[in-house]
């Protein structure tokens, strides 16, 4: 160990490491994609990605872990508007969709009254046993229920140090459910330090998002951005690698440059349909921006990418990609320096989500703006500008129920092409050969649609025995270059991502 040396500290590796936070790994599973599959876990991996988090306490970096896997939740939320738990108490088997935002898909159970405490207390005892993916979910409902620490721990055999934070999690949402009026910040303060966001904290109490935010700005409370190193100061640590904590006194500790510097926005976790092809793109941005002379700011929280090496950026932030963390570390840059811009378009849809917010708050995006981004997205705009352009597509229409979905069908002529709008990685989108299949299939693609924050579901008519071809282009609003043009072996209909082309 001698002989090695730490590139973070640029000292001998020979010396105890001495660490001063908590990192929490939290798998992504992507079973929704697999309806009907085993989800129980076991010795054979299941999981399609993984995020990190860090905190000064487990607490804080469970809840953003949990924010950060994309899953619709704002930290270590309840499944109980999500899940079925009467279903799933007669099937522990059946495969939960962990992406899928907005209610669950009716079924006799839940057009009956909820389930009770009592009831839910009994159902939580047995599916905590299982382990599963969103077993950690299942532990904080059926506390919340009123199962204890020692019950849980005889079910689950889980240590009992990792209840007790869990509880701690459980006891301070009741405390801000009780409040009537603006909160204290002594009260706010102990939130933000257990790791709750804005966003977590609006929806236990009377206020949205945003007035959370306001009244946390109000009492002067923002984030530290604390250096990671292995030595807890012990001895100097060059490397620009930090993450956010509200620990200390706001500010960071290492310097913000003066330079020109601009943020690329990373993928998130990989799932089926957005993984490390993005975070290709996100990394050969960084190496160009640094090449211009331009600071490259990285924010992702991928530990299984290239973009969150240490030193493929001149300076990383292990964060959620959501507006909250997002706001908080384009403020904290722009302190000192000039901040060109937040790149958006090379991580896939998880910082597309975030451009309406950055342009609201005036933050500037590089190359494609939040407009045309809306203008790709949204299918009349999109319909309207080809129009204009005189291009040709498919015949198509958007219906937002599923009585508009199967008479567009009908007028279309079957089969067709059903999928959402604002989402990537061919999830939630179907050919539909007949009408009974559009209808199963009509609620799962409005969930996605609404967790996309859209309520538009994009029907065409599908073109059989139809060649795919991919073009990709760049241009600059006076030039276009193609840069290149893949025509896929497969017929048209299979996703991209799960396709081979010939360039």
């Amino acid at each position: 160990l001698d002989e090695l040396t730490n590139d973070i500290t640029g000292s001998s590796a020979a010396f105890e490491p001495a660490i001063d936070y908590v990192v929490v790994k939290w798998p992504r599973f992507s079973f929704e994609k697999f309806p009907g599959v085993d989800t129980t876990l076991g010795t054979q991996m299941k999981s399609v990605g993984e995020v990190m988090a860090m905190g000064r306490t487990f607490c804080e970096a469970l809840e953003k872990a949990a924010r950060s896997l994309e899953t619709g939740h704002h930290g270590v939320t309840s499944l109980r508007d999500r899940v079925d738990y009467r279903a799933l108490a007669r099937n522990p088997n059946e495969a939960r969709d962990m992406v899928m935002e907005g209610p669950r898909a009716p079924t006799e159970d839940n057009r009956q009254a909820p389930p009770s405490d009592d009831e839910l207390r009994a159902i939580l005892r047995v599916l905590v046993a299982r382990p599963q993916c969103d077993r950690l979910l299942l532990v904080a409902d059926a506390m919340r229920v009123g199962l204890s620490v020692d019950a849980l721990f005889d079910i689950t055999a889980m240590d009992p140090w990792f209840l007790h934070q869990v509880a701690r999690l459980v006891r301070l949402e009741n405390e801000l459910r009780a409040q009537p009026g603006p909160l204290s910040k002594e009260l706010l303060l102990r939130a933000k330090q257990l790791g709750f966001s804005d966003s977590r904290i609006a929806l236990l109490t009377p206020f949205n998002e945003r007035e959370i935010r306001a009244q946390r700005l109000a009492y002067h409370l923002r984030p530290r951005y604390n250096n990671v190193d292995t030595c807890a100061a012990e001895m100097p640590a060059r490397t620009p690698y930090l993450y956010a904590t509200y620990d200390g006194p706001p500010g960071a500790e290492i310097a913000v440059s003066g330079r020109k510097k601009v943020i690329i926005l990373g993928g998130g976790p990989n799932r089926i349909g957005q993984g490390i092809e993005f975070d290709y793109c996100c990394c050969h941005a960084s190496f160009a921006m640094r090449e211009l002379g331009i600071e490259a700011i990285m924010i992702n929280c991928n530990p299984e990418t290239v973009s969150t090496d240490y030193d493929t950026s001149d300076r990383l932030y292990f964060e959620p990609l959501r507006v909250e963390e997002v706001l908080g570390i384009c403020r904290e840059e722009q302190r000192r320096g000039q901040l060109l811009g937040v790149i958006v378009q090379f991580g896939g849809q998880t910082p597309l989500r975030l451009a309406n917010a950055l342009t609201e708050n005036n933050i500037p995006l590089l190359g494609t703006s939040a407009d045309a981004i809306d203008r790709a997205e949204d299918r009349k705009r999109f319909d309207a500008l080809l129009s204009k352009l005189g291009l040709k597509r498919p015949p198509g229409r958007i219906a937002t129920t599923p009585a508009d979905a199967l008479r567009i069908a009908e007028e279309l002529t079957y089969p067709v092409l059903v999928r959402p709008s604002y989402v990537l990685g061919g999830r939630a989108m179907m050919i539909c050969d007949y009408p009974h299949e559009l209808s199963a299939y009509m609620q799962l693609a409005m969930s996605a649609a609404e967790a996309a924050g859209s309520n538009s579901i994009l029907i065409d008519k599908y073109l059989n025995n139809a060649v795919e071809v991919d073009v990709d282009a760049v241009g600059d609003g006076e030039r276009v270059v193609v840069a290149g043009v893949m025509q896929h072996i497969e017929e048209a209909g299979i996703h991209s991502g799960d396709s081979a082309c010939v360039l």
